[in-house]
């Protein structure tokens, strides 16, 4: 079956805020069948082994961005977004472990003052050059396509169908992703309690896979560590630039550890520069379809 052919079986793109949960995962399963893989899958290595674990999206409409009421500087204002092509994204941020394949085969060295990932941590303090180097090894590796997400890919596939301001509701729990702070869901909280941390960071990110998955298999979508994307920073960086960003800056997704939940929401963004090394800066790769 050619590419059209594949397309063709996979039906014209829905509004998937439309859909229940058990519509979306069916909708996933659909896009995964046009291509003859598994809703979740992973490539094999040629030096042996296996890539990472990637998660199929199908192709739909989603409202992209914030509204009015939540949002901050540098949200995009809230706007119908088509994703027309099915593609596979990493269920998981890089790993350590995974990106220790690439350094063994490359000679990658680090520089010695630098915080590593170890294991299932996600892998950290890479800058953008070097992600590249390492999509452009897993393509070499597996025959197929590797990159980094647009920011609407990202989003598209963070939400999974959620309309709301993270995948799982409007409000982000302690047992649903690691931020820094968090705010008392609905309502204030008054008294002695209002001294006390609603719940306690971990200040470190956490090995992938520790948090709930959305609806298409996505884990840590929300905290752990930001992620990097395709898509080039428009405009000031911060709240008090009015000149637009000097250099090649990217739009980075997800929040982190270090910051609260409000910057953990789906259509929250911050611009991270290409060659900035990090403790809480990642990458989840997208594979072509």
């Amino acid at each position: 079956m050619n590419m059209n052919e594949r397309l063709a079986t996979i039906s014209t793109p829905v509004f998937v805020h439309d859909l229940g949960a058990q519509a979306l995962q069916a909708l996933q399963a659909e896009a995964a069948r046009a291509f003859g893989l598994e809703r979740f899958f992973r490539d094999a290595l040629k030096s042996g082994g296996e890539g990472p674990e990637l998660a199929v999206i199908p192709p739909g409409v989603f409202e992209m961005g914030s509204g009015e009421a939540e949002a901050r500087f540098g949200d995009l204002p809230a706007r119908n977004t088509s994703i027309d092509k099915p593609f596979a994204i990493g269920r998981y941020t890089i790993t350590a472990e995974e990106f220790g394949r690439f350094e063994t085969a490359s000679g990658f060295h680090w520089q010695d003052h630098l915080v590593r990932g170890e294991g299932s941590q996600p892998a950290i303090n890479i800058d953008l050059e070097t992600f590249q180097a390492y999509l452009d090894w897993l393509s070499e590796q597996t025959g197929q396509r590797y990159r980094l997400p647009s920011e609407a890919e990202w989003e598209y596939a963070a939400r999974a169908g959620s309309r709301t301001a993270y995948c799982h509701g409007e409000h982000l729990t302690c047992s649903e992703a690691n931020v820094g702070s968090f705010a008392p869901p609905r309502k204030a909280v008054s008294g002695w309690r209002r001294f006390l941390p609603f719940c306690v960071p971990l200040n470190r990110a956490v090995e992938v896979g520790s948090y709930p998955a959305n609806l298409w298999g996505l884990y840590e979508v929300h905290g752990n560590v930001w992620e990097f994307t395709a898509d080039r920073w428009i405009g000031p960086i911060d709240a008090m630039s009015r000149k637009p960003a000097q250099g090649d800056w990217r739009v980075t997704k997800g929040g982190s550890w270090f910051e609260g939940a409000f910057d953990a929401r789906s259509a929250a963004r911050k611009p991270r520069f290409h060659n900035e090394l990090d403790v809480n800066l990642g990458l989840r790769v997208v594979r072509e379809l």
